[in-house]
């Protein structure tokens, strides 16, 4: 079963492809700066010590979690194959799943396992039955399809609330 990510390794993920990609920005329009501040400097324009204080959070999640090493690098390598569109929706999901509680998130978990092997018609189906039902209804549905607990890790377990 598809496992989602954790808050972390989503925190790699976007921290590894904004250090990749902030060469490819250097060069272009630079964004207004807020509060009348002046801009920050492109990436080769960063000190030693700016570069270490935006990479040592990465490099600290990196080496608590070993066996998460391979996940956070194939999240860096699809981050970095993702168009732009790709990733405006995938940053959106990341905001909309922290704003999650702990039951909205099985829900979301459920209906993303459910309709990951639906076409796209089945899924608009899905969509709008989900839409239409009561809370006692989701209920209901929720006990018929929600993913089981073996096919989670141990992090999507109770995990606390920033």
């Amino acid at each position: 079963m598809f496992r989602l990510p954790s808050r972390s390794a989503l925190a790699v993920l976007l921290g590894a492809a904004l250090l990749a990609a902030a060469p490819a920005y250097a060069g272009g329009p630079k964004p207004p700066a807020p509060n009348g501040a002046a801009p920050l400097p492109a990436w080769e324009q960063l000190s030693p010590q700016q570069r270490e204080q935006l990479i040592a959070p990465m490099r600290e999640r990196w080496n608590a979690e070993p066996n998460e090493r391979q996940r956070m690098l194939d999240h860096a390598r699809r981050w970095q194959q993702m168009t732009p569109e790709e990733r405006k929706r995938a940053r959106h999901g990341m905001r909309r799943w922290d704003g999650m509680g702990p039951e909205q998130r099985e829900e979301a978990r459920a209906l993303f396992g459910r309709m990951r092997n639906l076409s796209e018609p089945e899924r608009e189906a899905l969509r709008e039955r989900w839409r239409a039902m009561t809370p006692e209804q989701r209920r209901e549905w929720m006990d018929a399809n929600a993913p089981k607990l073996r096919e989670r890790g141990p992090k999507d377990e109770a995990r606390p609330q920033r």
